[in-house]
């Protein structure tokens, strides 16, 4: 087990506490800290279970709650809504912070982020504005989308902002972006079903207001910026070169079309010139590999990758 600490720090949005959890290893001997960036629509406490097991070897792991998210709202009305202007800078600079409040106080210790979702988009931006300070990232649940969806997807969100507002929750938006992922699964149980095979946890997910909302027009905004973003050839070629990065996600995730996303996501890295990339690819599994019914595996995989990088002596220092 570890030792579980909530706290709250100021968001960049000059409104909002941003909620966050460090879990620590019980006896305090710390090998290595393992930030998590979590999806869209759910919480940071949702990734209690890998942290339980990666405090037990030594990690403290660490994350916060997005703007919009779980603890980091000011009323229920914030679910799925970022910030009035450039919502997406905002929540990269509220990870940011907590980045730079954790490595301040763990600062000869390498430091490694695990992005997920909407998080795995979130740290490929990161990594291109911050990877010198990193020893290693995981990019999980990941994929790509043609620039021009991208753009007509920010299009459509300000026309219809136009009209409704920001806070205005579409159903014609959240179709265009999710309508498709449960239609390989069918028939299927709950529309649900793509997220994990694992039942019980696709319960507790509906089961749970902090995951059931409808994003807002500035959260899908702020969201097809963040995926284009993380795909522009440009920026990722700031990246720096020697940055062990590690892929990891379901063969059977629409999120990746499959594998096929995350496959073409690892050879854009590759001809940015990243000569420290592995990729993992789990049969049968869904999106939400953390959950999945082989999550023993995943945890053991993911471990694994991390305490080659921890313990070999030529790694990475992460700029210090």
């Amino acid at each position: 087990m570890s030792v579980k600490r909530e706290f709250t720090f100021d968001s960049g949005d000059g409104r909002t506490k941003i909620h966050a959890v460090e879990w620590r290893p019980e006896n305090g001997k710390i090998c290595g800290v393992l930030q998590i960036f979590h999806g869209m629509v759910e919480f940071i406490e949702r990734y209690e279970n890998i942290a339980d097991y990666l405090t037990e070897r030594g990690l403290l792991v660490i994350g916060n709650d997005h703007l919009g998210h779980g603890g980091s709202v000011v009323s229920k009305e914030d679910y799925g809504f970022f910030c009035e202007n450039n919502g997406n800078a905002v929540v990269l600079g509220d990870l940011r912070r907590l980045h730079e409040m954790t490595a301040g106080q763990w600062p000869d210790v390498p430091y490694f982020i695990l992005g997920h979702s909407m998080g795995s988009f979130l740290l490929r931006q990161y990594l291109c504005m911050y990877g010198e300070e990193l020893d290693g990232a995981i990019i999980m649940g990941t994929g790509t989308q043609p620039q021009a969806l991208l753009n007509l997807g920010q299009r459509l969100c300000r026309l219809l902002a136009a009209v409704r507002g920001w806070r205005y929750r579409s159903k014609m938006v959240d179709n265009m972006a999710f309508g498709g992922y449960n239609k390989h699964f069918r028939p299927g149980r709950t529309d649900k079903d793509w997220l994990t095979k694992d039942g019980k946890v696709v319960d507790a997910y509906l089961a749970d207001g902090r995951c059931t909302f409808r994003f807002t027009l500035n959260g899908y905004y702020n969201l097809f910026v963040s995926i284009s973003e993380a795909g522009k050839k440009e920026n990722m070629e700031r990246m720096p070169k020697d940055l062990p990065i590690l892929f990891m996600s379901g063969e059977e995730d629409p999120v990746g079309n499959f594998g096929k996303g995350v496959e073409q996501v690892r050879k854009q890295f590759q001809a940015a010139g990243m000569n420290d990339v592995t990729w993992i690819l789990y049969e049968n599994d869904r999106h939400e590999i953390l959950n999945e019914t082989d999550r023993d595996t995943v945890f053991r995989d993911l471990y694994a990758w991390l305490y080659v990088r921890i313990s070999d002596p030529r790694r990475r220092t992460g700029g210090k």
